[in-house]
């Protein structure tokens, strides 16, 4: 998983799209996985009381990190 479009960040992208933070947790990136699991998640919270509104944040959120799991490039 060390080279960006390799096969591990393809599957590492996968895992973001089911649950978010999980793709850069199987890089290794556990600080990274936390933080964007938090974060989605809280917003999709937040999108649920607010009718929704919220969802402005919360997809493009989760879309950030599928997007980080698929170019990450170790170094």
């Amino acid at each position: 998983m060390s080279q960006q479009g390799s096969a591990g960040n393809v599957i590492a992208a996968i895992a973001s799209f089911f649950f978010a933070g999980l793709g850069q947790l199987v890089q290794g990136r556990i600080l990274a996985a936390i933080i964007f699991c938090l974060a989605t998640y809280a917003s999709y919270g937040i999108a649920t009381f607010t009718f929704g509104i919220f969802l402005v944040v919360a997809l493009p959120l989760h879309l950030w990190c599928i997007i980080d799991a698929a170019r990450y490039k170790a170094d």
